[in-house]
C-alpha cells in the first residue's frame, strides 16, 4: 500500500468515525437533517463553504479549464461563487426566518401539498446527479493514488460514501466539513506556492490569451448567457445550499456566515483554476484531464505532502456527496413519504430518512459509473428541472402574485423545456428555453387564477 493511498484510507475512517460518533447524539428528524438548527459562524462558514468545493472545483473545473481554458471555469468556481454572493446578499435570512426542514416546505407552505409533491419529484434527481459526481470524483482520486482502474475505484467510494452518508445527518457532515475545508486550504495553498515557484508561474505566461478569455470567443451571444445562466439560477436555490444555511442558529449567522463563504470559495478557488491552466502547459496530453490536479499536486509535493493533499481532497468529496444524499433522502422521506404515515415518531422518521439516503446512493453510483465526466454531471445537476424550481422559489419568496395552478405551470413547463430543448430536439439554448417557459407558464397562470370565478388547486 502506498502512502498516499494509506493517507486517504485513513481520513475515510476519520470520515466514519465522526459519522458513527455523531449519530449517537441523533434523536429527532430535524436532529438529523438540519443539524438541530445549532451551527455557529465556523461550522455555517465551512458547510457553505463545501457546498460545492469540493470535486466540481478540484476535479471537475480543474479538468475543463485544462481542456477548454478559463472559459471551462464558468460555472465553477465563478458561477458558483456568484451563487454563494446571491445567497448571503438576498436569500439567507429570508429562508432562515421560514422555519424549513427542506427547501420544498415553502412550496406546500405558499402554494400547495401538490406544488410540494410536483417541485421535490424536480429536486430529487438533480440531487442524485450532485452526489454521482462527487462518487465519480473520488474514484477518480483513488485511482490516481493507487493502482486502481477508475472503475472497481467509482465502486469502492460509492460503497464508503453511502455508509458514511447514512449514519451522521447534517451535523456529521458540517464538523467535517470544518476540519476538510482546514486541511484542504492549507494543502491548495501549500501545492499552488510550490507549483507556481517549480515553474508554474512561467507556464501561466505561455497560455496562449484566448485561454484567458473567461466568457469564451463570443462573449456577447446567447450561447455565453446559457454557460452561465446554468449555475447561477440552477444552483443560488439549489436544495444542498439551503439546507445548510437553515442549520444556521440565527439569520444573521447564516447571511455573514455565507458571504465569508463566497469571498473564501472565489479566493481558493483561483489555485485550481492555475492549476488547470498552466498544466496544460507543463503536461499536456493527459488521458484523464480530470486528474490535472492530483497530477500537478504529485509532481510538486514530497510524498508526506501529497499524501496530505489528497486525503484532504478526498474529505471534501464525502463531506459534499453526503449533503446531496441526504437533501435527495430528506425529500422524499419528509415531503413525501412522512406526510403518508399517521403520526410517526420521530425515530420512524429518521430510520425512513436514512434508507432513502441509502437507496439513492445506490442510484447515484449507477449515475456515476456510466457518465462520462464528473463536469458534465454537475451540468446536468445544475440544469435539470431547476428553471420551474427558480422562478416559482422567487415569486414565491418575495411577492403574493401567482398561486397553485401558476406555480404547478412553471414547474411542469420549465422542466418539458428543458428535455425537449436539451433531448428530444437538440436546440441550442435549452436552459434559456426552459427558464422563458417556466415564466411564461407562471405569469399565465397567475393572470388566469386572478379572474372571478377560478378553481383553486389548493
Amino acid at each position: 500500500m502506498t502512502l498516499t493511498l494509506a493517507a486517504v484510507l485513513a481520513y475515510v475512517a476519520v470520515q466514519l468515525g465522526i459519522g458513527a460518533y455523531v449519530s449517537r447524539r441523533i434523536q429527532t428528524e430535524e436532529d438529523y437533517l438540519v443539524a438541530g438548527r445549532r451551527l455557529g459562524y465556523g461550522l455555517t462558514t465551512f458547510t457553505v463553504f463545501a457546498t460545492w468545493f469540493g470535486a466540481e472545483t478540484c476535479i471537475g473545473a480543474a479538468g475543463a479549464i485544462y481542456s477548454e481554458g478559463l472559459s471551462g471555469g464558468a460555472a465553477d468556481p465563478f458561477g458558483y461563487g456568484i451563487c454563494l454572493l446571491l445567497m448571503g446578499l438576498v436569500f439567507a435570512a429570508p429562508l432562515w426566518r421560514r422555519r424549513l426542514t427542506t427547501l420544498a416546505d415553502v412550496f406546500r407552505r405558499r402554494y400547495s401539498p401538490r406544488v410540494e409533491q410536483t417541485a421535490v419529484l424536480l429536486m430529487i434527481p438533480t440531487s442524485v446527479l450532485w452526489g454521482a459526481a462527487q462518487i465519480r470524483a473520488f474514484g477518480q482520486v483513488l485511482s490516481a493514488s493507487s493502482t486502481l482502474t477508475p472503475e472497481p475505484a467509482i465502486t469502492i467510494a460509492a460503497a464508503v460514501v453511502i455508509v458514511y452518508t447514512v449514519s451522521g445527518g447534517l451535523l456529521a457532515d458540517a464538523w467535517t466539513d470544518l476540519i476538510q475545508g482546514v486541511v484542504l486550504i492549507g494543502s491548495l495553498v501549500l501545492v499552488g506556492a510550490l507549483f507556481l515557484k517549480g515553474g508554474g508561474a512561467e507556464a501561466l505566461g505561455q497560455v496562449p490569451p484566448e485561454r484567458y478569455r473567461i466568457l469564451g470567443d463570443d462573449p456577447f451571444t446567447l450561447g455565453t448567457l446559457e454557460t452561465w445562466a446554468i449555475p447561477i439560477c440552477g444552483s443560488v436555490l439549489s436544495a444542498e445550499l439551503v439546507a445548510r444555511v437553515i442549520a444556521a442558529r440565527s439569520p444573521q449567522v447564516a447571511q455573514r456566515s455565507t458571504l465569508i463563504a463566497a469571498g473564501g470559495y472565489l479566493a481558493i478557488g483561483m489555485l485550481p483554476v492555475a492549476m488547470g491552466l498552466a498544466g496544460a502547459v507543463l503536461h499536456p496530453g493527459l488521458a484523464e484531464p480530470e486528474q490535472i490536479l492530483p497530477v500537478v499536486a504529485r509532481a510538486h509535493l514530497p510524498g508526506w505532502a501529497y499524501a496530505v493533499f489528497a486525503g484532504a481532497l478526498v474529505s471534501a468529496i464525502l463531506s459534499t456527496v453526503d449533503s446531496a444524499l441526504l437533501v435527495a433522502g430528506s425529500l422524499l422521506s419528509h415531503n413525501l413519504i412522512v406526510p403518508l404515515l399517521a403520526a410517526p415518531s420521530e425515530r420512524v422518521k429518521v430510520r425512513i430518512a436514512r434508507l432513502a439516503v441509502a437507496g439513492f446512493g445506490v442510484v447515484a453510483y449507477v449515475m456515476a459509473i456510466s457518465a462520462e465526466g464528473v463536469f458534465a454531471l454537475v451540468e446536468e445537476a445544475s440544469a435539470f428541472g431547476s428553471a420551474g424550481v427558480f422562478l416559482v422559489l422567487l415569486f414565491g419568496l418575495f411577492t403574493r402574485f401567482g398561486g397553485p395552478r401558476s406555480a404547478l405551470a412553471a414547474l411542469v413547463l420549465g422542466v418539458a423545456a428543458w428535455v425537449g430543448g436539451a433531448y428530444l430536439t437538440s436546440l441550442p439554448y435549452p436552459y434559456l428555453l426552459s427558464l422563458g417557459a417556466a415564466l411564461a407558464g407562471y405569469v399565465g397562470g397567475a393572470l388566469f387564477e386572478q379572474r372571478p370565478g377560478r378553481v383553486s388547486l389548493s
